[in-house]
This record gives structure tokens, sequence and C-alpha cells, in this order.
């Protein structure tokens, strides 16, 4: 597969690959096996979500606003 980069973005990939030691096409690899693992995760997640509220499992908008006080003080 040929995946045209802007000059730009591939002077970016290329110093990067430089600084680290490693090919190119290696991070280029690494990097779409992180999107892709996150957009299944997500889309997993987002599926779970729907479930839940179709079966009636929702959270109180005062009890977010709880969680998000108590994780997030100040």
């Amino acid at each position: 597969m040929d995946v045209p980069l802007n000059p730009d973005l591939q002077a970016k990939l290329s110093r990067l690959a430089a600084q680290q030691g490693r090919a190119s096409e290696a991070l280029v690899v690494e990097a779409i096996e992180r999107l892709v693992n996150y957009d299944e995760w997500f889309l997993r997640e987002v599926d779970k979500g729907l479930a839940a509220a179709d079966r009636g499992e929702l959270v109180d908008h005062s009890d977010v606003r709880k969680m998000i006080d108590e994780r997030y003080p100040g």
C-alpha cells in the first residue's frame, strides 16, 4: 500500500525516525496499529454505552457533576 504524505509530514516523520533510530515505515505501522486499536476499543465502548442506555442504565446529571467535581477539584 502506498500512502502519499505531504512534504512537511514526511520531513517530520523522517526526523522522528532518525531521533529514535528506527525506520520511518516502522513508525507508520505503529501509528496505524494504535489508531486501529483505539478505534476498535472506542466503538466497543460506545456499543456498551448504547446497550446500557437501552436498558435504562443511565446516570443522573447531578451524579455526573459530583463525579467530575470529585475527580477534578477546584
